[in-house]
């Protein structure tokens, strides 16, 4: 049995040129939403973030909330979200399959957050991605959640295998309310994991996607 007690959220930050005008609504964003977490004492939490342009970079792994630092956003470069996924998603595989059986996180979150549309992925497909998001959601029931602005996140979402009601739209301005609006979601699956291990998150609301989008 894998650990009901312990959450693993892997948060993929989109950091393109694009991301500069939210910079900083970002950072304070990214930084309540862990703070909330850590006001959830529900069982243990540990936290990775990598974050992309046309690069992918892991900024810190599997470190407890406590030890997580205040995020520093450089944007620049252009939007690789579909390798930067696929490599998050299969490198994050690999290490919870390596480990013991009873040292796995009962719940594992991937929170995606991005304000630009794929434009320069050069191994991961569409079809591909989809295929593989879908495998770990029914099959290990992954929690998946996406995050777009200045796009049709829920089209967008259910393109790369995130289902429609975990994917929401928020614009230019509103980070700090899209994460919030998320870290409900994971902190509710936090809770009612306990009880089923396939429980998955409340959808984003019709409130909430309307305040996201004003």
């Amino acid at each position: 049995m894998t650990r009901s007690d312990l959450t693993h959220i892997y948060f993929l930050l989109d950091r393109s040129g694009s991301m500069q005008s939210i910079k900083t609504d970002t950072e304070g964003g990214f930084d309540a939403f862990l703070d909330e977490q850590r006001a959830d004492t529900t069982g243990e939490c540990r936290v990775t973030l990598a974050q992309f342009d046309n690069e992918y970079e892991v900024v810190y792994a599997d470190r407890l909330l406590a030890d997580v630092p205040p995020l520093q956003l450089a944007p620049r470069g252009s939007t690789a979200l579909l390798d930067s996924l696929g490599r998050l998603i299969t490198d994050a595989g690999a290490k919870l399959a390596a480990l013991p059986e009873d040292q796995r996180p009962g719940t594992v979150v991937v929170a995606v957050m991005t304000d630009g549309h794929e434009n320069s992925s050069r191994e991961w497909t569409h079809p591909a991605i989809k295929s593989l998001v879908e495998q770990q959601t029914n099959d290990y029931h992954w929690q998946f959640l996406y995050m777009g602005a200045d796009q049709d996140a829920v089209e967008v979402g259910t393109s790369i295998g995130v289902a429609a009601g975990h994917s929401v739209t928020y614009t230019r301005g509103k980070a700090r309310e899209a994460m919030s609006a998320t870290s409900a979601k994971i902190a509710g699956l936090r809770e009612a994991r306990r009880a089923n291990p396939a429980a998955m998150a409340d959808v984003y609301t019709q409130v909430e996607r309307d305040d996201l989008g004003k």
